[in-house]
């Protein structure tokens, strides 16, 4: 089975990320794969480079990258949703004249398409957070 997840819970707010998480593992643990992952409104917060966690908690965006390169899995922020929450990468830094930026080389920004793309591509599209 293929899956796609799409995430809308904050990091650092409640569990929604980490049950995202855990949830991609689980699939595929059990030989199903993932389409993509797409991070949307706080979501997109999973891949803010900037982001350091308290010394008792697990690092949610090394956690996001690692298992994105190591299972070839796509994490996809939402353009809008990222730039509203500072969230860059160089070429949106660079075509709004920031200085850096501010997103976690293992994840892109995109637009809607991708998700929809990701919903017409798999057999489940699974929500986390609200």
């Amino acid at each position: 089975m293929i899956y796609s997840l799409l995430a809308l819970s904050s990091p650092c707010s409640g569990q929604g990320s980490v049950t995202a998480l855990r949830f991609a593992q689980a699939v595929i643990e059990r030989d199903h794969q993932i389409q993509r992952i797409f991070f949307l409104d706080e979501g997109t917060l999973a891949g803010a480079s900037s982001m350091v966690s308290p010394q008792d908690e697990n690092d949610t965006v090394q956690l996001w990258a690692n298992f994105a390169i190591k299972h070839k899995v796509e994490l996809i922020l939402c353009v809008s949703s990222a730039l509203k929450r500072g969230l860059l990468d160089s070429g949106e830094a660079e075509r709004y004249e920031k200085t850096a930026a501010t997103v976690h080389p293992a994840f892109e920004i995109s637009g809607l398409g991708q998700l929809i793309d990701a919903s017409v591509a798999s057999d489940r599209l699974i929500t986390f957070g609200g």
